[in-house]
């Protein structure tokens, strides 16, 4: 046998390992992997940060120049199709933790394209004892990715932006639903409770549009542009299906600066 035969195939990274190796470099500093991952038009929709390869290295260079250290926690990574979505918990050079949704396009050539996130600070558990991201972390029954895919999508329309609250009942088994939002107790009743205390308060959550669903399996992303409190807002949910009905919920909601404070022109979706 020859040399060449000898030797071992380089493993494909898959494109879920490579957006984990790119949230990575904020800790590690390591601006040649970053460089080597991202295409050279990679498009940021963090409105806080400019848009480029060239940006997003430059803020590993400063994260990694900081007197205190950059943590990356990633909890729960799902691949669809071209696009990757994770979550994660953050500690930017020890400025406190965040929980973060990040969504990663890719390309033909494996390169990653686009990027899009949802950040806010990490809080303390819920009334039911729940945290930010605790719970399941694998995706299951993936021969039913689009059927979820779908019930999300229904249930946005229905619920989420109120076309037809009278559905909402359809889409849980009874009470059973496991809530992660920091201030929202678990079951249907749970949230019901929160949305009339808020309105009580004069304060509405509105969801307007739905820019994107993601899906893996029983996992199920979407991100969505509303209101809460009369301020712009930008909501990432992570559903859990079973059964085909709605039993987990995780989301973190982000405020959307005013267009003159914007680091790049492309827009929060």
């Amino acid at each position: 046998m020859s040399t060449n035969q000898e030797r071992k195939a380089i493993p494909i990274m898959s494109n879920l390992d490579q957006a984990k190796r790119l949230l990575e470099t904020f800790a590690t500093g390591d601006i040649d992997t970053a460089a080597d991952l991202l295409d050279p038009g990679y498009i940021q929709h963090n409105l806080s940060y400019a848009t480029g390869r060239d940006a997003f290295i430059d803020a590993v260079k400063q994260l990694a120049a900081a007197p205190e250290p950059t943590t990356v926690e990633i909890v729960r990574a799902f691949e669809d199709g071209y696009f990757v979505f994770l979550h994660s918990i953050y500690n930017f050079a020890g400025s406190g933790k965040q929980v973060a949704f990040d969504v990663f396009r890719f390309n033909d050539a494996g390169k990653i394209v686009e990027h899009w996130d949802n950040l806010a600070e990490l809080a303390a558990p819920n009334p039911s004892g729940h945290t930010q991201t605790d719970g399941p972390v694998d995706a299951l029954d993936h021969d039913a990715t689009e059927a979820n895919r779908e019930l999300v999508k229904h249930f946005l329309v229905d619920v989420m932006q109120g076309k037809a609250p009278e559905k909402t009942a359809t889409y849980f088994d009874g009470d059973a639903y496991i809530q992660h939002n920091s201030q929202i107790a678990d079951g249907l009743s749970g949230l019901g409770a929160a949305l009339e205390a808020l309105a009580e308060a004069g304060i509405h959550m509105v969801y307007d549009q739905t820019h994107l669903v993601l899906a893996q399996g029983n996992m199920v992303l979407a991100l969505s542009e509303g209101s809460f409190g009369g301020a712009a807002t930008a909501f990432y949910d992570l559903w859990r299906v079973e059964n085909g009905k709605i039993a987990e919920h995780w989301d973190v909601m982000q405020s959307i600066p005013a267009e003159d404070s914007w680091a790049n022109r492309n827009g929060k979706f």
